[in-house]
């Protein structure tokens, strides 16, 4: 049950401080919200501020004015969006999300993309062409398991509808007897825990954050909606015998027999850690950073990093294999010309050139074999 507020629509001056966004620094020109209308330039939200475990503040960047309105909620917090999300309704349960199991076995069919950082439409248009979720947007997959490997942060104007769209099909795929997993990249971790905002679309920090007077990455903090959302997501998860993580898992971290719970855990235990205390920690230093422990930035599948790790041998990846009881890795991060099987179809490279392609590409795995699946739904066995 939810109680409303009053909603305040802050206009005084907005429009003139909001420059516009124009096509160049923006993903996609307006593409088409989970509501199906048009999505201005600046146009953001809705973000969700819980104040207290049953009363929220919802917030949107709409028309160029920022609109709050006040909820106390029961159970779940149910309201619709506003302008292009206007016929979009957001069913929030009041309960913090569950940590989700990160070992899955049984696993009918998977299908995996990776590093799509913003880009709603091509985003939408591959799940829609791979068979993912239906016309309207919604889950259509059954009992399948939908991974999305990692950085939907930076670089594009649409993290947010990315975001709530995968929030939404999280729950409609739980309901139908499947699973969407969301794992955490290192964009992720740039935003939540290092600050680091370089790659932030400026249609972010010129008009929601500028309006709301929220930093960026508070708008992603533990009590706001999204961000105790992310903070129950993995680093790394295995899929039957398939093993999913953003940059790959570094041969000495396996070395060291270092389970998968453990660097999960390990993850949502400091993801709000202050920068001193990565600073002054050599073991979260090298976590985080881009060595030969850190698996969100470690990219020795691909190639050698002079005074950080060689180049991963077959021997390294048989030995990886072993320890995570998997046949194969799936990794994104580093780019790839295409979907592509590395060691003879032991890893599998799922960060495409979206620019140079035009479309999306997946990964899907059925009846025992992988395909490379295109921007326009058609297969390539792999």
């Amino acid at each position: 049950m939810t109680t409303v507020k009053p909603v305040l629509a802050l206009a005084a001056g907005l429009s003139i401080l909001l420059p516009a966004v124009r096509a160049e620094t923006a993903a996609r020109d307006n593409p088409r919200s989970m509501a199906g209308a048009l999505i201005d330039d600046l146009d953001d939200g809705p973000h969700v501020y819980w104040r207290t475990p049953t009363s929220a503040v919802v917030f949107h960047l709409c028309d160029r004015l920022l609109h709050e309105m006040w909820y106390d909620a029961t159970d779940t917090l149910r309201f619709n969006g506003l302008c292009a999300d206007s016929a979009q309704e957001y069913v929030i349960p009041v309960q913090p999300p569950d940590i989700e199991p990160h070992l899955y076995d049984g696993v009918t069919k998977m299908f995996a993309v990776s590093d799509i950082h913003g880009e709603f439409e091509p985003f939408v248009d591959l799940l829609q062409a791979a068979g993912i979720i239906d016309e309207d947007l919604h889950w259509s997959w059954g009992d399948g398991h939908f991974v999305l490997n990692g950085d939907i942060f930076d670089r594009g104007a649409y993290v947010t509808e990315c975001l709530w769209l995968l929030y939404r099909l999280e729950q409609e795929a739980r309901q139908a007897g499947g699973r969407v997993h969301v794992l955490l990249g290192n964009h992720e971790t740039m935003v939540l825990l290092q600050r680091d905002l370089r790659y932030v679309n400026e249609k972010y920090t010129n008009g929601i954050v500028v309006a709301a007077r929220v930093n960026y990455t508070d708008l992603f903090g533990p009590d706001m909606e999204l961000g105790r959302w992310l903070r129950t997501k993995h680093t790394a998860i295995r899929l039957n015998d398939v093993l999913f993580i953003h940059g790959g898992m570094p041969p000495r971290l396996a070395a060291r027999g270092v389970s998968l719970d453990t660097i999960n855990q390990l993850t949502r235990q400091t993801l709000d850690h202050r920068s001193y205390q990565i600073a002054f920690d050599e073991d979260l230093r090298s976590f985080y950073g881009e060595s030969d422990e850190g698996p969100f930035w470690y990219r020795g599948y691909h190639v050698a990093r002079e005074g950080r790790y060689p180049h991963a041998t077959v021997e390294d990846i048989d030995a990886i294999l072993e320890t995570y009881g998997s046949r194969a890795i799936v990794v994104g991060h580093t780019g790839v010309p295409q979907v592509m099987s590395l060691y003879d179809g032991k890893v599998f490279g799922i960060d495409m050139p979206l620019e140079t392609l035009g479309s999306f590409q997946g990964l899907l795995w059925q009846n025992g074999r992988f395909y490379r699946v295109n921007g326009d739904g058609s297969r390539d066995r792999l």
